[in-house]
């Protein structure tokens, strides 16, 4: 082995072989005592589900079963496994039942109808409301007779913050 191995623990050296076997050369040497963490409290963690399994039997030690039951256990909870080929093909049928929806036809790339898009229009445009000389006055006679002490400026800057909303859409393109 390298130079420094000698004083390694013995689980030490076989993470680090581990690591070599796999290809790994290059890596910080906490990475050996971050593996030895992992694999401890993974043990303790086996061990004490196999204990308690091995208690619920009425067994006074941990045999083989307890400890292949903890770690089926412990697979089944901590990786998810694929749902069976059967319900997937299952859920492919259901879901291919419903058909795609229609394109538009023309040049260039196929685009679905224009419901099922997002180029809606979907703004407004606020137009300051423009009222006619006539009518304008016969507001201003109106708000003279209920408002005698408002002024003139008051009473345009009512006139002019009356926006109008409007919303239109886009021009469908001739071919």
């Amino acid at each position: 082995m390298a130079e420094g191995d000698e004083d390694l623990p013995r689980d030490a050296k076989i993470v680090k072989s581990l690591l070599k076997s796999m290809g790994v050369e290059d890596y910080e040497p906490r990475v050996i005592h971050q593996f030895l963490e992992l694999w401890y409290r993974y043990v303790v963690d086996v061990l004490t589900d196999a204990q308690v399994y091995s208690e619920h039997a009425g067994k006074n030690t941990i045999d083989c079963d307890d400890v292949k039951l903890a770690v089926q256990s412990k697979v089944n909870s901590s990786f998810s496994q694929p749902p069976a080929r059967e319900v997937l093909l299952e859920l492919a049928k259901n879901r291919n039942k419903i058909p795609l929806p229609k394109s538009i036809a023309g040049r260039g790339i196929p685009l679905p109808p224009e419901q099922d898009t997002l180029i809606s229009p979907n703004y407004q445009l606020s137009i300051e409301k423009k009222e006619s000389a006539q009518a304008a006055e016969e507001m201003e006679e109106d708000e003279q007779s209920t408002e005698p002490n408002a002024s003139e400026e008051q009473r345009t800057d009512m006139l002019q913050q009356t926006p109008q909303k409007v919303s239109f859409p886009l021009a469908r393109r001739t071919k």
